[in-house]
């Protein structure tokens, strides 16, 4: 049985937690947060005010990080240097070094480190993936990724609109298809960039290129109330790939494939599975640990990649 700790019981771990108490070989038996009543409504784990102390009172096999981004390095460290194998949220860190940091504190100390980048785990991005891989509808021609929403006004301190914590959009929500195309389709090169920076706002606009096709993102925290939305939209040879209001269809020539929706008995087409990508992320880690398995899903020199990309915009 997997002995589990989580730091950090903001917005992100309300998807975090619900995953841990679903498994049966695992147990989430501490939580940590500064702010008592965070934890309140988790009754059964211990609760702690100090990470430290969490620590030095519990024997856990797996650390779950899910704090403010500038903390993620220092306090994976931490841990790792205890023997605790770590699952982070994302990003690792706003600092390029600290990727070799923590790394090399893994490796030092015998234990799994991964940073939960979620969209390699999201049944859509998944498929979509599958489908360039394969070439099942030909070679890729273009593609476009929005990931908008609007200021995040709800973040404990500020922390998410200063820069010098959080990174803003370049770090909080353009990462997050950045990082899938590293995983899928290699690493770009940046052709065009454009951003709009304001106190109340952030907004920024990249094209890259892969060689034979580019990929146009769009990412934002305007200061409406506009609602968040993700999508995508792949051209392919013989096919558009398109994940658009919440509906991931293929249209073909003179067809529409809706993958969203159920179909009944073999009908050759590739249906999305109903899973919960937070939930398949650290699933995956924890088998890896449990198995003594490499985790190679997310990998350093991609995460220098994203970093160095991110840090250019």
């Amino acid at each position: 049985m997997l002995k589990v700790g989580l730091v950090g019981v903001g917005g992100i771990s309300g998807a975090h937690i619900p995953a841990w108490d679903k498994r049966e070989d695992a147990e989430l038996v501490a939580l940590c947060d500064i702010r008592p009543e965070r934890m309140e409504q988790y009754e059964g784990k211990r609760h702690y005010l100090d990470f430290d102390e969490m620590l030095a009172n519990e024997e856990l096999d797996i650390l779950d990080i899910c704090l403010p981004t500038y903390l993620h390095a220092d306090f994976a460290v931490k841990a790792m240097e205890k023997g605790i194998n770590v699952i982070c949220e994302k990003p690792i860190s706003l600092k390029e070094e600290d990727i070799d940091r923590v790394y090399s504190t893994a490796e030092k100390n015998n234990v799994k480190f991964m940073v939960a980048q979620v969209l390699r785990f999201w049944p859509e991005y998944e498929v979509l993936k599958e489908i360039f891989d394969t070439k099942k509808y030909g070679e890729l021609l273009s593609g476009t990724m929005t990931r908008l929403g609007h200021k995040p006004r709800w973040s404990w301190d500020g922390w998410m609109m200063d820069e010098k914590r959080s990174g803003l959009v370049p770090f909080d929500l353009h990462i997050h298809d950045l990082d899938f195309m590293v995983y899928a389709f290699g690493m770009p090169k940046v052709v065009h960039q454009y951003r709009s920076k304001r106190p109340e706002q952030d907004f920024i606009s990249v094209v890259y290129d892969f060689g034979k096709f580019t990929i146009n993102t769009e990412a934002s925290w305007y200061a409406t109330c506009y609602p968040f939305t993700a999508q995508f939209r792949f051209q392919f040879e013989h096919a558009i790939v398109a994940n658009e209001n919440r509906t991931m269809k293929i249209y073909l020539a003179d067809e529409e494939i809706d993958l969203s929706k159920e179909t009944k008995g073999d009908t050759g087409s590739i249906n999305l599975p109903k899973s919960d990508a937070y939930a398949n992320e650290i699933n995956y880690f924890a088998d890896c640990v449990l198995n003594d398995k490499p985790v190679d899903k997310v990998k350093p020199e991609e995460l220098r990649c994203v970093m160095n990309i991110l840090n250019s915009l």
